[in-house]
């Protein structure tokens, strides 16, 4: 059987969401997960408060998850990352014990870059060497999203040689794991198997994944193009919570881990997830939705 990579992102779920959920509930929430099996959590960032409130308390939610990280996992740290846009937030999470990999949005689209991070390419470029030289030393993982991978809503220039050419470039800082992500919605299953097959050879003896956002009802079959295409990690959120908010389509949201895990289940997948753990996932987010986003 095949194995992926499966990385459930609570973290994009909650950020968007504007009720302020509890600390005390986010951590409750991801020690189930961890509980659940999952081994693999995008779950907190560490950016500034004001730009995103909801994840203001990173710290203090992995404070409370600490002793769960060991107890709930069998001695096994599991994977936990905390996403960084600028050198103070790289400072914050290499002082947060439990954050084992940081993650960082570098976007191809100079538009999205600005609003996003306020930053030049050439300070996009000179921070990932920073965050590769500190992770490398500190001992921790780093993943790097490269934003706006199948397109943007802009009208700027875009093609697989710019997805080609930023993957050269990781490669040669020694960025090992790289996540492409579909950052609005914007691609066809279609076009997710084509670049995927197109740019994979730049990420030779690289981890390769996706970070799709989708309309529900094209979520399975972009799973299904990404797999076919060699993908064998995937970024996913419980029933679907979350997105961007440029995305311009109230839809189009993260790709729930349901119809991920049912979908490469199909396919004779091994996703290390059992099927009740994730129903019982899903009963727990469905309440985080019911209190705080709906």
């Amino acid at each position: 059987m095949e194995k992926v990579k499966l990385i459930e992102c609570p973290r994009d779920a909650w950020q968007g969401i504007q009720r302020i959920i509890p600390t005390e509930v986010k951590a409750d929430y991801l020690a189930k997960l961890l509980r659940a099996g999952f081994r693999h959590l995008d779950a907190v960032s560490f950016v500034a408060p004001k730009m995103v409130p909801q994840m203001a308390d990173s710290e203090l939610v992995m404070e409370k998850l600490a002793d769960i990280l060991q107890s709930a996992t069998n001695g096994t740290p599991p994977e936990i990352i905390g996403i960084v846009v600028n050198e103070k937030g790289l400072e914050r999470a290499l002082k947060t014990a439990g954050v084992t990999t940081l993650g960082y949005p570098y976007s191809i689209s100079a538009n999205f870059r600005r609003q996003n991070a306020n930053m030049s390419l050439r300070e996009s470029r000179e921070l990932v060497e920073m965050l590769q030289r500190e992770t490398q030393k500190a001992g921790r993982g780093l993943v790097v999203y490269i934003s706006m991978a199948f397109g943007n809503p802009f009208g700027e220039p875009w093609g697989p040689e710019i997805v080609e050419d930023t993957l050269d470039w990781l490669k040669s800082c020694g960025v090992n794991t790289v996540s492409l992500a579909d950052t609005v919605g914007v691609s066809t299953a279609k076009e997710v198997g084509e670049l995927f097959t197109h740019v994979k050879r730049f990420g030779k003896h690289m981890e390769l994944g996706v970070h799709l956002h989708s309309r529900p009802e094209q979520t399975a079959e972009k799973v299904l193009a990404a797999y076919n295409a060699g993908c064998r990690r995937f970024d996913s959120a419980l029933t679907g919570l979350g997105g961007c908010p440029f995305a311009g389509d109230e839809l189009v949201g993260n790709v729930p881990t349901e119809v991920v895990v049912s979908t490469l289940a199909e396919q004779g997948a091994q996703v290390g997830i059992e099927p009740w753990a994730v129903a019982s996932a899903v009963e727990a987010t469905q309440e985080i939705r019911k209190q705080y986003a709906d």
